[in-house]
């Protein structure tokens, strides 16, 4: 059994903790997640490989949408074999117009088992009635950021479009 702890991304502390089965897919744990937000699970979701940092790496999405079959979603990901440690980590967002993110992490593992799983176990915090927006970041790139790309290029006011 995965004690498992979802905190929102948001200023205001909204934690759950559940309990889940080791051998549960990821995406009975996107269901699992989404219940215990009050989320009906309809919207599309992915999970992303993290490090210790929660620096974002690879998708898992809820569907295999690529050309190739292997390809990782969340319906072939087992539970224990994606975060086979306490500690453990991924980054879970939840519809993608409005960008739920969530940090999800292992809290504890135990050989215990139970058939009322899964179980939310604790609940903090309310779900704000709109997601919180994401501020991304870009690099300063000066009081000019097209100088280093006009470098070595034409005009295109210069340029005779008639002769194509």
């Amino acid at each position: 059994m995965y004690k498992i702890r979802i905190i929102l991304d948001t200023q205001e502390d909204v934690i759950r903790t559940i309990l889940v089965k080791d051998r549960i897919t990821l995406e009975e744990l996107h269901f699992s997640i989404a219940k215990s937000f009050g989320f009906d699970a309809t919207e599309m979701a992915s999970f992303y490989l993290t490090d210790d940092e929660w620096n974002q790496g690879e998708e898992i999405p809820l569907f295999n949408m690529s050309d190739d079959p292997v390809s990782l979603a969340m319906n072939t990901c087992i539970l224990n074999e994606a975060l086979p440690n306490i500690a453990d980590k991924l980054i879970y967002v939840y519809d993608f117009l409005k960008m739920w993110a969530f940090y999800v992490e292992v809290v504890e593992i135990s050989s215990e088992t139970s058939a009322e799983l899964p179980k939310t176990i604790l609940t903090v915090g309310s779900i704000p009635d709109e997601a919180p927006e994401k501020e991304f970041v870009a690099e300063d790139l000066g009081d000019d950021p097209n100088e280093d790309f006009n470098d070595g290029f034409e005009s295109l006011d210069d340029f005779d479009f008639d002769n194509y």
